[in-house]
């Protein structure tokens, strides 16, 4: 049997097990919202099953003028959230979200901002993947499916942010709604969870529980949403616009 046909073959039995979907990504994303959904009448849930909307682009909008060097609470957030403080050693912990400090070149002006998958339009760690793991959902979210992801992590050398990490060792105290698996690479989802639930991700509650507001979600092909308007009128950049991968992920005061 080939390889590429015994991997075939495993992905089928394994969905047999499961009783769910073949489709890259939608055995994970049912089986949380399956396990999840409270709440599926919330404004802007999914109901489960349901295919993600190409009307929609799920993106953040990050205020640097409100973003305080001392304050790590959305990375905090995300680590509760998605199980992530279940590494053996802290050097394999990962960080789905980071707090980095840019420097303008010019002026030596500094500022602190968060840092985390941008979910790309046009986003190379898909475009290197050689099973089809990583993949975009059809309103923007860019996730791996732990069943089709070997390990090689070709994504994470693609990846201009630095945003994806490897599970080097065995886990322990998994969240039902997050599957992670060990040999996997994995990233920020936005809380993928949440989203089609009809909540928001878990750092930009915990932002503005903070005090601090700086983290706005929303549809940003949606004009008359909040981020969309911020983002047509304010001065907002995509981080290394040059390259042409049109993040989700916007910054305002950099």
């Amino acid at each position: 049997m080939s390889s590429s046909n015994r991997r075939a073959w495993i992905a089928g039995s394994a969905a047999a097990a499961l009783g769910v979907a073949i489709a890259p990504g939608i055995r994970l994303i049912e089986v949380a919202q399956a396990k999840t959904s409270d709440a599926p009448d919330a404004p802007g849930a999914r109901p489960a099953g349901a295919p993600a909307s190409p009307k929609v682009r799920w993106g953040l909008l990050i205020d640097t003028s409100r973003c305080d060097s001392g304050c790590d609470a959305c990375v905090q957030a995300c680590s509760d959230e998605n199980g992530l403080n279940s590494a053996i050693e802290d050097r394999q912990r990962p960080q789905w979200i980071r707090k980095v400090m840019l420097t303008e070149v010019k002026t030596g002006r500094q500022t602190t901002a968060p840092m985390m998958c941008q979910h790309c339009a046009e986003p190379p760690c898909v475009d290197v993947c050689p099973t089809g793991a990583s993949f975009k959902r059809a309103d923007g979210i860019v996730l791996v499916d732990r069943h089709s992801c070997i390990g090689c992590r070709y994504c994470m050398m693609a990846c201009p942010y630095k945003a994806r990490s490897f599970v080097h060792e065995p886990l322990a105290n998994q969240r039902p709604q997050v599957p992670r698996g060990q040999g996997c690479v994995e990233s920020c989802t936005l809380c993928v969870h949440r989203i089609d639930r009809g909540r928001q991700p878990a750092c930009v509650e915990a932002c503005a529980a903070a005090g601090r507001g700086a983290i706005l979600f929303g549809d940003l092909n949606d004009a008359n949403s909040e981020i969309a308007r911020r983002v047509r009128e304010l001065a907002t950049r995509q981080l290394r616009a040059d390259l042409g991968l049109d993040p989700g992920v916007r910054y305002q005061g950099l």
